[in-house]
């Protein structure tokens, strides 16, 4: 955006006068995030009035760095030159979920090779420029002098009471470790939240840092929406149904393997289909991450011959969640890739996910066949235990988890739903049902995880769309909700329906 775009946000939010504005646009290279950064440096604006208007600016969330508490560990995902150079910062690592401070959320290339390069699902929030800075330049300093940790001047104290660094009181071990993410139910902040990042006791309890800023519309949107659990317990079994999915090839003859090739290099999937055709193999294939994880549920290939970098979902995305399951762990799975020279080499990332077998691009044919030829022979003959009774084990911690909840044991429903996403991870309705449980225990960045998962697994469940739209808004992300939003606009089952959803979207934006 323009000068007069984040100048008419402050405006409009009357954080500051138009002399005031006038003033501060007369400066030279006061523009974007750099003036919003500038009128909090100098004062004229607070920073929350800042964060605020970038929120609105950039639709994600702010995130107020005075109050974090970093583990430097984290920092090793990301070399300190990087960090410098695109004003990036690492707040907190979850799981598969990576969080970063940007000053610039537009260069959407650093998130996609950060991704790749680490594995995660990365979440951006928007920082003021200097404030960035500042804290890049301490956190790295701290690091390389052995610290643990990185605390903001205004850190909420009862971090520091888990980290034991309030005197007189023993640490309580690592807060990151075995935490869920929530954000609490509200703030006496307009447009501020919280995101708690430590242990927790129940729905919304825990200790909040950092806090996070969302605009004044998305945070009434918060606050009005809730996650619905009207569907939870529809185990229907269309729910399941994966449509558009690509030709699943000829027939296969008896005693011949099916190769699922993904690639999204034309050239390269077909040069692989005719070399594996000529031997003899049934071959399939696709160009993108989330068609391969449908061709992967829907067909069940004997081998896949997968590219490390793709569209909406990585390679070793794909091979982790393949590899870690019952149903499909037996999969082999052989990775190409170019040589990446980037901050971490790739080779480290293919032996995390455990894949059999990982050739560099350019390649040779014979390198290929050898491959392909050594993962089929040293395939299990046998898989530990039948695909069927493997889908019937899944579908009964589904029943199990839906009847635990009916009977309002919550905790032992969740358990019930994540023991069957581990023996089938590409179980639609699992994802689904834990992803609503998640939201109504407020464990926001969790529900969203499983319903992005369902609904990349089928795209056109209303139910799903629509509370992965709130969930959206909840954690801040403005241009995901009004986007998810949208969809669901368009799977909406009634004229009164979509009515609604129009109306909400003219709220949001």
């Amino acid at each position: 955006m323009s000068k007069k775009q984040i100048g008419r946000i402050l405006l409009q939010q009357r954080a500051l006068t138009p002399e005031e504005l006038e003033k501060a646009l007369a400066e030279r290279g006061a523009s974007g995030g750099r003036l919003a950064s500038r009128l909090a440096e100098q004062g004229t604006i607070d920073d929350v009035a800042a964060l605020k208007a970038l929120s609105e600016q950039h639709g994600i969330p702010g995130i107020d760095l005075s109050q974090i508490c970093l583990r430097l560990d984290d920092l090793e995902l990301l070399p300190r030159e990087i960090a410098e150079k695109h004003l990036i910062l690492p707040v907190l690592v979850k799981d598969d979920r990576l969080f970063i401070a940007m000053a610039n959320p537009a260069e959407k290339k650093v998130v996609d090779e950060l991704e790749f390069v680490t594995g995660k699902k990365v979440y951006a929030y928007i920082a003021l420029e200097g404030a960035l800075s500042r804290v890049i330049e301490e956190a790295y300093s701290h690091k390389a002098r052995g610290e643990d940790y990185y605390i903001g001047p205004r850190c909420p104290p009862e971090v520091l009471e888990r980290l034991g660094l309030t005197p007189g009181v023993a640490s309580q071990g690592d807060p990151f470790a075995e935490a869920p993410l929530s954000l609490s139910p509200g703030s006496s902040e307009p447009g501020r939240t919280e995101i708690a990042v430590g242990y927790a006791s129940g729905p919304g309890a825990g200790w909040e840092a950092p806090g996070v800023v969302v605009d004044d519309a998305v945070g009434r949107a918060s606050r009005a929406d809730e996650v619905e659990d009207d569907d939870f317990g529809d185990v229907s079994k269309e729910l399941s149904v994966v449509a558009d999915l690509p030709d699943g090839g000829p027939p296969l003859a008896p005693g011949h393997k099916t190769v699922l090739v993904v690639d999204d290099e034309a050239e390269i999937r077909r040069m692989l289909a005719r070399l594996l055709s000529s031997k003899g193999y049934r071959v399939v294939e696709v160009d993108r991450g989330l068609a391969a994880l449908r061709m992967v549920k829907e067909h069940r290939p004997d081998l896949i011959i997968l590219d490390a970098m793709l569209p909406e979902v990585h390679g070793f995305e794909i091979a982790r969640r393949i590899k870690g399951s019952q149903r499909y762990g037996a999969i082999p799975i052989i990775m190409i890739s170019a040589v990446y020279r980037g901050w971490r080499y790739a080779e480290d990332l293919r032996q995390s996910c455990g894949v059999e077998h990982y050739i560099e691009k350019p390649f040779k044919i014979a390198d290929v066949t050898r491959a392909v030829e050594s993962a089929l022979q040293g395939a299990t003959l046998e898989e530990s235990k039948d695909s069927q009774a493997i889908s019937e084990e899944a579908e009964r911690e589904l029943a199990l988890g839906v009847a635990a909840y009916q009977a309002g044991r919550v905790d032992e429903a969740m358990a019930h739903l994540r023991q069957g996403i581990s023996i089938d991870p590409l179980a639609y309705r699992l994802h689904f049902h834990l992803g609503l449980l998640y939201g109504k225990r407020g464990l926001v960045y969790e529900a969203i995880s499983e319903l992005e998962t369902a609904v990349e697994i089928n795209s056109r469940h209303f139910p799903a769309v629509k509370n992965l739209a709130i969930l959206y808004q909840k954690a801040g992300f403005r241009n995901k909700a009004t986007e998810t939003w949208q969809r669901a606009l368009n799977l909406a089952p009634d004229e009164a329906t979509r009515t609604s959803i129009k109306e909400h979207l003219v709220s949001l934006l």
